[in-house]
């Protein structure tokens, strides 16, 4: 089971740097999210597939037609109204947040939102509330779980990686965690953002051979070695958000076309829900 998302997010869109943490700076940057996206969707069109797309609602206000085009054969998810990391919210931000997102996105596209996906991966184990709200709006999936410790959480002690019920007091849901592999010595993702920049395609197409579950979570500035360059990150960070960007394009099109990949509502409705693995959170 290999499936196929994109978040849906500008260049500028990057955690934890105070140029670009607000949306009040983000009307300051040059946009690239709409000739980004569509050269995903000519991508996609070739290979005739569908793919989910985790849309920020602020990219979806200031760009309707856009978000038009993308549900019109794709899937469309929450990724949040304004990227901002769930500690940095409370329960009532959180809350208002993705209410927002959920109504931009359904006006729209007159479809029903069915999943989440957290900025950052962000979920934690303090973070129940997040499913219950995902419950209470009918989001029945969720794809915020990173079973590794990362810089912005993560659960390290997830006990599987690969879709699950996710239960707690007062929620429910199906769970498709991203999939990390061991690489020297650290636990890492292969299969979107930096790392699959930055690593050797045979690598990648190694692991995919092995794994019978991935997860990918690309985005449009992964494939676009024009956009703008954000002088004051630290060399760390310039590292992995530049990364292999002039064949990045390049190397998802011998994924796609090496792998059967499917939307997340597709890997949805083939499941036996009655039959995952349940984890308590």
């Amino acid at each position: 089971m290999n499936i196929l998302t994109f978040d849906l997010e500008d260049w500028f869109h990057i955690l934890d740097f105070e140029e670009t943490a607000r949306p009040a700076q983000w009307s300051n940057f040059e946009s690239r999210i709409e000739q980004n996206t569509d050269r995903i969707l000519q991508l996609l069109e070739k290979h005739n597939l569908t793919a989910t797309f985790f849309c920020l609602g602020w990219i979806a206000e200031k760009y309707p037609s856009l978000i038009k085009k993308v549900s019109a054969k794709h899937e469309l998810a929450c990724h949040s109204m304004d990227h901002q990391l769930l500690y940095l919210q409370n329960k009532e931000q959180f809350k208002d947040d993705l209410k927002r997102n959920v109504s931009v996105l359904e006006n729209l596209s007159g479809k029903k939102i069915n999943a989440y996906r957290a900025p950052g991966f962000s979920i934690s184990r303090e973070h129940g509330y997040v499913f219950e709200e995902l419950n209470r709006l009918g989001i029945n999936i969720d794809c915020s779980v990173f079973p590794a410790a990362r810089n912005h959480g993560g659960i390290s002690d997830f006990p599987v990686q690969r879709p699950c019920t996710l239960a707690g007091s007062g929620f429910e849901v199906t769970e498709f965690p991203i999939n990390t592999r061991s690489f020297l010595s650290k636990q890492i993702v292969f299969s979107g953002g930096g790392y699959f920049r930055m690593l050797p395609y045979p690598l990648i197409h190694k692991w995919m051979k092995q794994s019978d579950y991935v997860m990918t979570y690309f985005h449009p500035r992964d494939f676009d070695p024009g956009q703008p360059r954000l002088d004051n990150l630290s060399m760390k960070r310039k590292f992995m958000s530049y990364v292999g960007l002039s064949s990045s394009h390049d190397k998802l099109e011998r994924l796609l076309s090496d792998f059967k990949f499917m939307s997340l509502g597709q890997a949805y409705e083939s499941l036996d829900l009655k039959s995952l693995p349940k984890v308590k959170l």
